[in-house]
């Protein structure tokens, strides 16, 4: 099986570049959504750490991504808590594709590189966009500017993942100029 690590900053588009992998059939673990998921399990401990940031028991995500990316470590408890957590579904959810035989599986893991993780992957594929392009892609989404800048700020530069990279994917176009770049990609990985 090849095993492909996606990554990108904030705003390049790495969750609809999944999303096109998994149209085509590749299994893509997507790390944000088990890190969610590691926060449901470790809430009471989250809200132990981090009570600012928790409204009736429950974990306000908001309030934690502010909380955590304006304190470095505060990001770094939060991380030693639900890293491991991750690795561990990550590492699982690996070993079941490979026993199915899976010849493609996509990790996407947006602190990759952050994490130092790229040698466990056959290649890394990052997706880029121009930062003015993410800016807005950001605060389309409900972010401040402010928020996107805390969060650009806390990853590698954009222009270090793309030196560090096996493949490039740009998505400074359309979404279907992206399509047909993320079926050129399969391709070439697939060989």
């Amino acid at each position: 099986m090849r095993l492909v690590g996606l990554t990108g900053s904030i705003g390049s588009g790495k969750s609809t570049v999944a999303g096109f992998l998994r149209e085509r059939g590749v299994p893509v673990l997507d790390a944000d959504a088990l890190a969610r998921e590691g926060a449901e399990v470790f809430k009471g401990e989250i809200c132990r750490m981090f009570p600012e940031a928790c409204r009736s028991g429950e974990v306000d995500r908001r309030a934690l991504g502010a909380l955590v990316f304006a304190d470095m470590e505060a990001r770094r408890r939060l991380e030693g808590l639900l890293h491991p957590y991750v690795r561990a579904r990550l590492r699982e959810e690996t070993e079941r594709a490979r026993a199915e035989g899976v010849p493609l599986l996509v990790q996407e893991i947006p602190l990759l590189f952050e994490a130092g993780r790229e040698r466990e992957f056959d290649g890394v594929l990052v997706v880029a966009a121009p930062e003015d392009q993410r800016r807005r892609r950001v605060v389309a989404r409900g972010l401040s500017e402010a928020e996107f800048e805390a969060r650009d700020r806390a990853q590698l530069p954009q222009e270090e993942k793309l030196r560090r990279a096996t493949w490039v994917i740009w998505n400074e176009a359309d979404l279907e100029t992206l399509r047909a770049r993320v079926a050129a990609w399969l391709e070439e990985a697939l060989k």
